[in-house]
C-alpha cells in the first residue's frame, strides 16, 4: 500500500535509502520449502508487483523467504546513532543497535521516501536502568515482558523507553533487539539501548565492521550522559528500575501481552481462572526471537529432550529470521538437534505470528492453548481462531512447555518423566555466544538490487486483479460540518488494529483496498450487543449485519459515519488498512476514549478526523441508535476543543467536549481529503 500511495506522490525515485520485504504472506503448513514454494505460486502477481515497483522507484528488494524484515536490517542496515522509520510496528528492534528506528503507517513512509520530513508527536522519556546479570533461565525476553506487566499496553504510548544501567552490557545485541522489538506493545514511539562492545561485536560479525568503527569514534555520545545515569530521575518522566539478577522467567497472555506472571505462578492462575490446559502448538522464532543465540537456547533444551529419550508433548514450529541466520543454525548443528525431538522447520517469514498458518489440528471455534516466543497474542490473531488462548515467553521458555503439553506444571521446577521411567528436571540452557564461534554464514543472495536506469521498468497491474488494486484520490472535504452522521460501531474493550482490519486469510488482499475493506470492524466487540464484527443498520434496521456491508449502504447512500472506540483505540499493528478501510468506506470521524499512537496517525493521513472524550465517561452516554453532529469544523484549530451533539432516537440532545492533538498541518490533510492529496498538490500533479 505504501507503493501503491508513492506512485502518486510526484516522485520519480525514492528521496532516502529504502527496501522492501516480502515476510507476511508465506503461510505456515507443510514446512519451509513446500510452503515457499506455495505462496511463490500462490502470491506470484504480488511479488511481480512488489519487485518492479521497488525497481522502478529506486528501492532494494528482498525476496520472499529471504528473512523476516527486522532481522534483515539488524545484519545488515542498522547502526549506532541512525535513525528509520518502517511500515512495521516492530521497527524498533533495530533500537537494540543504538538505533532510533520507530514503526510508521504507509502514509508516513510515503512523507520520507517523498523528501518531507517525518513528523510525530514529540515523546517523553522513560527510562529504565538494568542492573544485575542475568542468569539460569532468565532471558532478554523477560525484560520487556515484566515491563508490558507493569507500564500495560498503553504506558509507552507517546513516550521513548530508553534503556541504560550496568545490566545493559551483560544483554547481548541480539537481546537488546528482543526487548526493544517489543516496545511495541508498549505502545512506544521507539525503545533504544544504548551502544557498547556487545553492538560493536555483533556489527563486525557480519562483515560489518566499517560501523562498528565509526560507532566508537563520537565516545559517550552514544550512550547515556554521565549525570543522567546518576539523577535519572532529573531527566526522565518516569524511572524503573529492574534488577536481571533477581529477574524471573515470565509468561503472558492470553489475549493480551501485558497479562504477565513469572513462571511460578502461571500453574496456580491457570487452574483458577481455567484456561484450557493442554498445549496444543508451541512456536520459537519470529522478529522478536529469531537469532543465533536464541536457537542456541532452544536447541540446548532440545538435547536434553532427546538425552531423556523423549519428543515433544506437543506441535513444535521454528521459524528462523533471516537466511543467514537458517544457514548458520543448520551449519552448526542446532536445526537438527530441535528436528530430533518434533521440530518442523517454517520458512524465514513470519507465518504464525501474522495468521499465516493453515491450522489443521482444531477446528474452528474450538478451545485451544499455544505458546510462542512471538510478540502479541490477540484473539485470532495467530491462528484466526478466537477461541485459542496465545500465550507469549522465551524460546527456551517454550521449549520447556512444549515438552511438558500443559500449563498445569512449572517445567522449571517439577520433575519430568523420561523413557526409562526416571525422572529428571530440566536444566537451565547453557549460556549461548552472542556471534557463532565459526561466524555467521552471510548471505544476500534474496537481495535484488534497484537498476541503473529506473526509468527502463514498467509496472503493471491488471485491470480485473482481486489481489492488486490502483488508488483513487480520497474527495477532499466539501467545507460543511458533519451534521447527524449515523453511529456505524461503538467498540468495547480491547480495540487493535487487528480487530479492525483482520490479518490471516486478508492479508492476500493488502494491495486491493476495496477488496480488503470488506472485513472492516470484523472482530470489533459490538459494545451493545457483545458480538463481534456486526451491528444495527439505520436504514434498513436489520441488527446483526456485518460492519462493512452497513458501510457499503451507507456510501451508496452518500452518508458519512462514526466510530466510537475504548481505551487505546487501534492499538498493535501499524496496519494501515485499518485506516484506509473505514476512510474508504465513508468514515468521517472516529471519536475514542484513547489512541494508539499509530493509529490516530494513520486515521490523520487518511483525513479521518480522531477525537477523544474530554470526560472519558462521555463514552458511556453514546447509544445505539444516534446520529452525531460536530460543527464549527471551519474553526477547527490546533489545542481547541470541539463540540459534539449526540442526537438520541428519543429526540433527546446531549452535548459533548471532544478534544483532539492535530496541528495546522494536519488539518490541511483533513481539508485536503488526505494528506498524499496535499502532497501531490505540493508537486504539482
Amino acid at each position: 500500500m505504501a507503493l501503491l500511495q508513492f506512485s502518486h506522490c510526484g516522485r520519480s525515485v525514492s528521496a532516502v535509502p529504502a527496501t522492501v520485504h516480502c515476510d507476511h504472506l508465506i503461510r505456515a503448513q507443510r514446512g519451509s520449502e513446500k510452503d515457499l514454494a506455495q505462496a511463490n505460486k500462490d502470491n506470484r502477481e504480488v511479488y511481480e508487483f512488489l519487485s518492479s515497483a521497488a525497481a522502478k522507484f529506486g528501492i532494494g528488494f528482498w525476496r520472499p523467504g529471504a528473512g523476516i524484515i527486522h532481522q534483515i536490517v539488524a545484519e545488515n542496515y542498522a547502526f549506532p546513532g541512525g535513525m528509520m522509520i518502517g511500515t512495521d510496528s516492530h521497527t524498533p528492534n533495530a533500537g537494540g543497535l543504538g538505533m532510533f528506528a520507530s514503526g510508521v503507517g504507509g502514509a508516513d513512509a510515503v512523507d520520507v521516501m517523498a523528501g518531507l520530513p517525518w513528523e510525530v508527536l514529540y515523546p517523553k522519556l522513560v527510562g529504565v536502568k538494568l542492573i544485575g546479570q542475568m542468569s539460569g533461565w532468565t532471558a532478554p525476553k523477560d525484560v520487556i515482558l515484566h515491563l508490558l506487566g507493569i507500564l500495560t499496553v498503553k504506558g509507552g504510548t507517546n513516550r521513548v523507553i530508553e534503556y541504560f544501567g550496568p545490566g545493559c552490557q551483560s544483554i547481548s545485541c541480539t537481546g537488546k533487539s528482543t526487548i526493544t522489538n517489543m516496545g511495541a506493545e508498549l505502545g512506544a514511539t521507539t525503545s533504544i539501548f544504548p551502544h557498547d562492545e556487545r553492538t560493536a561485536a555483533y556489527l563486525k560479525a557480519p562483515n560489518r565492521a566499517r560501523p562498528a568503527e565509526l560507532a566508537q569514534r563520537p565516545g559517550r555520545l552514544l550512550g547515556a550522559d554521565p549525570e543522567v545515569e546518576a539523577t535519572p530521575e532529573k531527566y526522565y518522566e518516569r524511572v524503573i528500575e529492574i534488577d536481571l539478577s533477581a529477574l524471573e522467567p515470565h509468561v503472558v497472555g492470553p489475549h493480551t501481552p501485558d497479562l504477565a506472571r513469572p513462571v511460578s505462578k502461571l500453574k496456580a492462575e491457570a487452574e483458577q481462572k481455567g484456561y484450557h490446559d493442554r498445549i496444543t502448538a508451541a512456536l520459537i522464532g519470529s522478529c522478536t526471537n529469531s537469532s543465533y543465540e536464541d536457537i542456541h537456547r532452544a536447541a540446548d533444551v532440545a538435547r536434553q529432550v532427546k538425552a531423556h529419550g523423549l519428543t515433544m508433548a506437543t506441535a513444535l514450529f521454528v521459524s528462523p529470521g533471516s537466511d543467514q541466520i537458517q544457514a548458520t543454525v543448520e551449519r552448526d548443528g542446532l536445526l537438527e538437534a530441535i528436528r530430533q525431538v518434533g521440530g518442523v522447520l517454517l520458512s524465514n517469514s513470519c507465518g504464525p505470528c501474522i495468521g499465516q498458518w493453515k491450522r489443521e489440528d482444531i477446528k474452528h471455534g474450538e478451545p485451544s492453548t499455544i505458546i510462542t516466543s512471538f510478540n502479541r497474542n490477540f484473539p485470532a490473531r495467530n491462528d484466526g481462531n478466537p477461541s485459542t488462548l496465545a500465550f507469549i515467553s522465551s524460546p527456551e521458555i517454550v521449549m520447556a512447555y512444549a515438552l511438558a503439553g500443559r500449563l498445569s506444571i512449572d517445567p522449571l521446577s517439577e520433575e519430568l518423566t523420561g523413557k526409562d521411567g526416571k525422572r529428571f528436571k530440566l536444566q537451565p540452557p547453557a549460556a549461548a555466544p552472542d556471534i557463532p564461534p565459526r561466524g555467521f554464514e552471510v548471505k544476500t543472495e534474496g537481495y535484488q538490487a534497484p537498476p541503473d536506469d529506473p526509468r527502463i521498468v514498467e509496472i503493471a497491474v491488471k485491470p480485473k486483479s482481486d489481489r492488486l488494486q490502483l488508488l483513487e484520490p480520497f474527495q477532499p472535504w466539501d467545507g460543511q460540518d458533519f451534521v447527524e452522521l449515523p453511529l456505524l460501531a461503538k467498540a468495547r474493550g480491547k480495540c487493535t488494529t487487528d480487530h479492525i482490519s483482520p490479518a490471516g486469510e486478508w492479508l492476500k488482499y493488502r494491495g486491493h483496498l476495496d477488496n480488503i475493506s470488506d472485513n472492516m470492524l470484523a472482530g470489533a466487540v459490538n459494545a451493545f450487543t457483545g458480538e463481534p464484527g456486526k451491528g444495527l443498520n439505520q436504514l434498513s434496521g436489520e441488527t446483526k449485519s456485518p460492519f462493512s456491508k452497513i458501510a457499503r449502504e451507507y456510501k451508496a447512500k452518500k452518508l458519512r459515519w462514526v466510530v466510537v472506540g475504548d481505551e487505546n483505540y487501534g492499538e498493535g499493528s501499524s496496519r494501515e488498512h485499518a485506516a484506509m478501510s473505514p476512510r474508504f468506506l465513508g468514515a468521517a470521524v472516529v471519536i475514542a476514549r484513547s489512541f494508539a499512537r499509530i493509529h490516530e496517525s494513520n486515521l490523520k493521513k487518511q483525513g479521518i478526523l480522531p477525537f477523544t472524550f474530554a470526560a472519558p465517561d462521555d463514552y458511556d452516554k453514546v447509544r445505539e441508535t444516534d446520529h452525531i453532529s460536530i460543527v464549527g469544523l471551519n474553526d477547527l484549530a490546533p489545542g481547541q476543543p470541539v463540540t459534539c451533539t449526540l442526537h438520541h432516537s428519543s429526540g433527546e440532545k446531549e452535548r459533548i467536549e471532544l478534544r483532539h492533538t492535530l496541528n495546522r498541518e494536519q488539518i490541511a490533510w483533513f481539508r485536503a481529503g488526505g494528506a498524499l492529496n496535499l502532497l501531490r498538490q505540493k508537486a504539482g500533479n
